[in-house]
C-alpha cells in the first residue's frame, strides 16, 4: 500500500525563499514546530493509503488531467491559519497568479480521479503552502506574535511557472512525512 497524493511541486528558488521565510517566521514563533523547507509542495487531491491498481489508476487519471492543462505562473501569497483564530491548527501561506488557471487544474484532476473510482473531497479547493501543524495552543504571547504576523503585508514573494503535476508517494516516520514523486505528469503532453 502507497500513502498518495498529487501535487505541484516547488522549483529551487521558492524553497530557497521559502527557507528564508520559516528562519523568519521561526524567530518570531520559536515554539512552533516549522517544516521542512525540502518537504514543501502544493497539494491538490490527496488519496490515501493505495494499492498498486489502484495507483496505476491514479496515475492514469493524473496524466490524462495534465495533458488537459498548460502552464502557469504562481506566486507565494499572504499567511493564513486553519482553526479557529484562538486555537490555529494549520499555519501556512496562500498561493495567487493565476488562481482560475489553478482551480481549473484542480477541477479537472478532481474529475478525472472521481471517474477513476476516488472519492471527492468534501472541503473545497484551497490552494497553500503548509508550514506548521500545531499539536497544543499556541501561548498568549505566541498567539499575539502569529497575529501581528497574519496581519503583515509581504512586498517580496516567489514566482515560478508550474510544467506538471507529480503523482506522490508520503511515507510517515519519527522524523516527520518523507515525501518521494513517484510519476511526474507533464502539463500539455500525451504521454
Amino acid at each position: 500500500m502507497t500513502r498518495t497524493f498529487i501535487a505541484v511541486e516547488l522549483p529551487d528558488t521558492v524553497r530557497a525563499y521559502l527557507t528564508r521565510e520559516l528562519a523568519r517566521l521561526g524567530r518570531a514563533l520559536p515554539s512552533v514546530r516549522w517544516v521542512d523547507p525540502a518537504s514543501l509542495h502544493l497539494t491538490l487531491a490527496f488519496l490515501g493509503e493505495l494499492d498498486d491498481s489502484a495507483l496505476a489508476a491514479a496515475t492514469t487519471a493524473t496524466q490524462e488531467a495534465a495533458t488537459l492543462g498548460a502552464p502557469l505562473l504562481l506566486r507565494t501569497g499572504p499567511l493564513g491559519t486553519f482553526g479557529p483564530r484562538q486555537a490555529p491548527r494549520v499555519i501556512w501561506l496562500g498561493v495567487e497568479g493565476e488562481p482560475a488557471r489553478l482551480l481549473a487544474l484542480q477541477g479537472i484532476l478532481v474529475q478525472r480521479l472521481e471517474d477513476a473510482g476516488f472519492p471527492r473531497e468534501a472541503r473545497p479547493f484551497a490552494p497553500h503552502l503548509t508550514l506548521a501543524r500545531l499539536k497544543t495552543p499556541l501561548a498568549p504571547v505566541a498567539l499575539t506574535r502569529l497575529e501581528t504576523l497574519l496581519g503583515e503585508r509581504r512586498r517580496e514573494h516567489a514566482r515560478w511557472r508550474v510544467e506538471g503535476l507529480s503523482v506522490m508517494k508520503s511515507e510517515l516516520g519519527r522524523g516527520g512525512a518523507r515525501y518521494t514523486r513517484l510519476h511526474p505528469c507533464p502539463l500539455g503532453h500525451s504521454s
